[in-house]
């Protein structure tokens, strides 16, 4: 199918509910003679809806030029072309109030819009990304983030290291650009130290164990020589002498210093005052901001302690699934004892890093082969599998997927450290979540849409988005993508166990020896590992729940669709649909899959 007919398509479905809608007030030709006034209120109707929709694509013009203005990283995370390359987050208290303002400016025109009434419509979609993710913003506002930023998951320490290796060179324009932004480097970290001084000051901050582990990020970065730094890739790919020299006295002369000025002030100054306590309740106003990551992270309006709850009861499915394949491998019909078993399998151990690169590879290289039996609308663009960079390896940076740009494909980065600690099975269960039929199938489809409104590509929801990635652990199952033995035990271990830990965690008092062992009771993750787990859980509140929320909420809307449709569910157009839509929140996917539900049922009629 060609990509205007894909587009075609996805324009044609979302008119259908319109459409039929419409059909059922048209009047008679003998009703439009003597219902004049019902006519004119079908039309006042329709200018109605039309302004809506044209409130919506405002807003959310106005919001994506905010967002790449004031956010100039999101571009180089989300495959979006932007015109300049010197821009770098001003993280300053004055521009976090304007961004508040704008943020509630935005809101407050979006009052006059009914969701309903865009049913159908490509702005109705618009309306899901944008209104989740300035309510997300406004409502977050409680946890004062930007005063305990030290940050081993995504901080600026690694983001920005990241982003030095992806800026555009090769022009004198693009020189110009790429010497201006890093040259604002210096002050903005600078920022970053009076804002962790001023969150120290007003009680709050990052667990003391969470600091440790960007200090170790920040020696690594500063422990390379120049040539090997990150902030000196630019040079790297661009050999114009004279812009090797003045990149190669900015690295040394600011870059570096300013990393040393903050790596200083947090062993000397940030340490000793950081919190110990892992959860966010230790922070002022710590239960509050809890639920409100939670609802940012999962879309869905459920509390901390029903996500436990939910949590507990899938573990405990999840758990008796366990044992009957346990029985049929292995003869065992004890969780404990099949765990153990499969702990203890050498064969399910890598030998060496060049054995977990090329086995990774190989699963995704055998996942792209079965896809298009399983999706109708196969993206063209490619993955790869690419190892840490030295310096983030054993920091506690988990294995993550960057979206496709049109110049790269999507990269599916791993690391490879202490491969003789990590499984075969979970590292099949890893990259099928991270690139087919996961995350890279989800973007790469999104992206391939030209219906939606560019604003959702820099958005990005974990509960629709990972949890479609989860889904599809169990998916490559059914695909029959699974070498191990392992494999399908450990995905089912491993699953709804973040619901229980996080809240665990964070509401409930767990401490760090009981998450640990909570998480190695899966076999997910060797014991080094889930402790970075808990640091992530620590500094991520709610983040770790999203995966399940999302994959079973997924999972109940196909089981929905298949008593519906009975003979007439299509999974693979069942996948175009869940997928077609991009990330959008839960809440919203699941009105679009009860109208297709509805739509297909009519169909049949």
């Amino acid at each position: 199918m060609s990509h205007a007919t894909r587009t075609l398509l996805l324009a044609s479905l979302l008119a259908i509910f319109v459409t039929a809608c419409q059909k059922q007030s048209e009047p008679t030709s003998e009703a439009v003679a003597t219902t004049e006034p019902a006519a004119e209120a079908i039309a006042e109707s329709g200018d109605s809806v039309s302004a809506m929709a044209e409130t919506v694509t405002d807003v959310a013009d106005r919001y994506y030029s905010e967002l790449l203005s004031r956010y100039p990283q999101i571009a180089y995370f989300s495959g979006v072309e932007i015109d300049r390359h010197d821009g770098i987050e001003d993280r300053s208290p004055a521009a976090r109030l304007e961004a508040e303002s704008v943020i509630d400016n935005l809101l407050d025109d979006l009052e006059s819009v009914d969701s309903n009434a865009l049913a159908g419509r490509p702005e109705w979609l618009t309306l899901a990304y944008i209104e989740q993710s300035l309510k997300s913003s406004r409502d977050l506002r409680v946890c004062r983030f930007e005063w305990w930023n030290v940050n081993q998951m995504d901080g600026w320490q690694t983001g920005y290291a990241l982003i030095a290796e992806l800026q555009p060179v090769g022009s004198p324009e693009l020189r110009e650009q790429s010497l201006a932004r890093w040259g604002k480097f210096s002050a903005y970290v600078d920022q970053e130290i009076e804002n962790a001084r001023q969150g120290l000051a007003q009680g709050y901050s990052s667990p003391r164990s969470v600091v440790r582990l960007v200090l170790d990020q920040v020696d690594g970065l500063l422990a390379l020589d120049i040539e090997d730094s990150p902030y000196y890739s630019p040079a790297v790919r661009d050999p114009d002498p004279d812009f090797v020299e003045a990149t190669r006295t900015l690295v040394a002369e600011s870059v570096y210093p300013a990393l040393q000025r903050y790596r200083d002030f947090l062993a000397d100054e940030y340490l000793d005052q950081a919190r110990e306590a892992l959860a966010v309740t230790a922070n002022p106003d710590g239960e509050a901001c809890y639920e409100a990551s939670l609802r940012s992270y999962t879309t869905l309006d459920r509390s901390g302690r029903d996500v436990f709850e939910l949590g507990q009861k899938t573990v405990e499915a999840n758990k008796a699934t366990v044992i009957e394949l346990g029985k049929e491998a292995y003869g065992l019909d004890d969780f404990d004892a099949i765990i153990a078993h499969v702990k203890a399998d050498p064969d399910d151990y890598f030998e060496s890093k060049e054995q977990l690169l090329q086995f990774s590879r190989d699963a995704v290289e055998r996942a792209h082969a079965e896809m298009p039996n399983w999706i109708g609308t196969m993206p063209r663009q490619p993955v790869e599998v690419i190892p840490f960079p030295e310096h983030e390896e054993g920091t506690g940076r988990s294995a993550h997927y960057r979206p496709p740009t049109p110049d790269r494909p999507g990269e599916y980065r791993i690391p490879l450290h202490e491969p003789e600690k990590q499984t075969l099975g979970a590292a099949e269960s890893t990259a099928f979540h991270e690139t087919w039929p996961g995350h890279h199938l989800q973007v790469a489809v999104a992206q391939s849409v030209e219906d939606l409104h560019p604003v959702s590509q820099i958005l990005w929801f974990a509960g629709p988005g990972e949890g479609w990635a989860r889904y599809s652990e169990g998916l490559a199952e059914e695909m029959d993508l699974y070498e191990t033995v392992t494999g399908p035990i450990q995905r089912r271990a491993w699953p709804a166990r973040g619901m229980v830990v996080d809240p665990g965690i964070h509401l409930l008092g767990w401490t760090r020896e009981e998450a640990v062992e909570f998480m190695i009771a899966a076999n997910r993750f060797p014991e080094s590992t889930a402790v970075e787990q808990v640091d992530r859980i620590a500094i991520l509140p709610g983040q770790l729940t999203a995966y399940d929320s999302g994959g079973l909420e997924i999972l109940a809307l196909r089981r929905e669709a298949e008593e519906a449709l009975g003979d007439r569910f299509d999974i693979r157009e069942f996948h175009d649909q869940i997928l077609a839509p991009g990330a959008i929140p839960l809440v919203a996917l699941r009105q679009h899959i009860e109208r297709w539900i509805a739509r297909r049922s009519e169909q049949a009629q």
